[in-house]
This record gives C-alpha cells, sequence and structure tokens, in this order.
C-alpha cells in the first residue's frame, strides 16, 4: 500500500525543523492577531507565511489553498456585506447591491483570518513528514493510537486524491466522458464516487490488518531506529514565537486599561 501525503522535502532549513516548532508558529500565527485585536495584524501574519512557504519552495503547492480560500472569502464578503446585522453606514453600492462599511470590515476579519489560518496550516503540513511528527509525538509520551489518528489525517486526502485520479483514467480508458461542459463533469461524477468511498474503506481495511501484524495494540515501550537531530534554530525561533505571543497580550492588556 501506497504511502501517500501532502509532505515535500526539498532540503531546505524549514524541512529541518522539529515539528513542536512548526506547530508553535501556527499557535502564534493564528493568536497574534486575535489577541491583538488589530486588522493589519492579519496580512502581516499571511505575508510571514507566504515568505517562509517561499523559503520552503513550497508556495506553488499551497496556491490551490488560496484559489479555494478566495472563493470563500467571496461569499462571505457578500453576506457579511449585505446582511450583517450591525450594518449603518453606506459603504458603496453595486447595482442595486448596497455594501455597508460595518459588513465589510466584520468580513475582511473573517476572510482574512481564513486565509491566516490555511496558510499556516499549509506551512506545517507541507513541510512536516507525517512519519517525523508521530515519532516525535510518540516520543512526548503520546499514545501510538494519536499518533495513528494524526497520521491518517494527513493521508487521507491525498489518498482519496490518489484513488480518485486512478479511477477517472478507468473510467476514460472504457469511453466515459470525463472532461467537457459542467454537465458532462457532473454526470461523470456519480460513477466515480462508489469506488472512491470502497477504495478507502478496503485501504483502511489493509492498514487495520497491517498494524495488528506489527503489534500495535502492544504495551511494550516502543523503540525508534533514528534519533532526530535538533536543528540549531528550533530554540530561538521557538523562544522568539513565545515572547512574540506575550507581547501582543501585555499590549492588548495595556490599551484596555
Amino acid at each position: 500500500m501506497g504511502n501517500f501525503s501532502l509532505y515535500v522535502d526539498n532540503g531546505t532549513w524549514l524541512n529541518k525543523m522539529h515539528p513542536y516548532t512548526k506547530l508553535l508558529y501556527i499557535l502564534a500565527a493564528i493568536c497574534i492577531p486575535l489577541i491583538g485585536g488589530k486588522l493589519w495584524l492579519f496580512p502581516l501574519m499571511i505575508l510571514c507565511s507566504i515568505c517562509l512557504l517561499a523559503c520552503g519552495r513550497t508556495l506553488k503547492r499551497a496556491l490551490p489553498l488560496v484559489a479555494f480560500s478566495f472563493t470563500l472569502i467571496v461569499v462571505i464578503f457578500l453576506i457579511q456585506g449585505l446582511f450583517y446585522h450591525s450594518n449603518e453606514n453606506v459603504l458603496f453600492k453595486v447595482w442595486i447591491l448596497t455594501f455597508y462599511k460595518e459588513g465589510v470590515l466584520y468580513a475582511a476579519h473573517i476572510g482574512l483570518n481564513i486565509l491566516n489560518m490555511l496558510l499556516s496550516f499549509a506551512l506545517f503540513v507541507l513541510t512536516t513528514s507525517p512519519q517525523e511528527l508521530v515519532e516525535e509525538l510518540e516520543k512526548s509520551g503520546f499514545s501510538p493510537k494519536f499518533g495513528y489518528i494524526i497520521n491518517s489525517v494527513f493521508q487521507i486526502i491525498p489518498q482519496m486524491m490518489k484513488s480518485k485520479d486512478t479511477i477517472m483514467d478507468a473510467q476514460r480508458s472504457r469511453g466515459m466522458e470525463t472532461e467537457g461542459k459542467l454537465l458532462v463533469r457532473v454526470k461523470a461524477l456519480f460513477p466515480m464516487i462508489s469506488p472512491v468511498v470502497m477504495s478507502s474503506l478496503i485501504n483502511t481495511r489493509e492498514r487495520a490488518i497491517a498494524l495488528e501484524v506489527r503489534g500495535f495494540g502492544r504495551k511494550n515501550k516502543k523503540s525508534f531506529l533514528s534519533e532526530r537531530p535538533k536543528h540549531k534554530g528550533d530554540r530561538a525561533i521557538g523562544a522568539f514565537l513565545v515572547l512574540l505571543i506575550i507581547l501582543v497580550i501585555v499590549w492588548r492588556i495595556a490599551s484596555c486599561l
């Protein structure tokens, strides 16, 4: 059974960093704008994530997430800009649609928060090996079952995408039209759903059997084939991120006094 994930090993310093340091970055990227309460903090953290993705040479792979989030953000802007309960001041009009300042600002907070979270999680997923993350969790005392769940979350989407592509190729070889107008694509979608679901269930069963054969449920202490060397920047970056969070908390408390 293949091992699929979104992880890309480009040999950059981000790949060598400890998974916990990158998890701490996610925490900082999400908490700093929310605690700070300023709209400009969201674009700042988004820019940081984009720069880090570029440094890790994974920016191109994160673009589909950005495209998906923009679709969602547009819907949020339409709904909140038009129907937000605190709408009072008209910002602009488009034909018969009236957008209000309060709704647009509220939508900006939600939309930028979504984009910020997606990019920070994308940085973690694209630069962190699932196997390495699971090993570090188990070394820290977490249950192997918890590690298995995390590993499954990382792999389920790539596995289903791989199965979908394989099944789509098989359907094309049988003469089924899968490209063209929207209606043609919708018709091709339904015959594909059942094989993809069944393939996922079969993969789950095979994985359960493989884990049982390897003694997954044993209570003995596990040993590991290799020890991960610590990256020299882990401690400094971790301390910097914690310091940033503390400074933002202090700044918010001081601004409220």
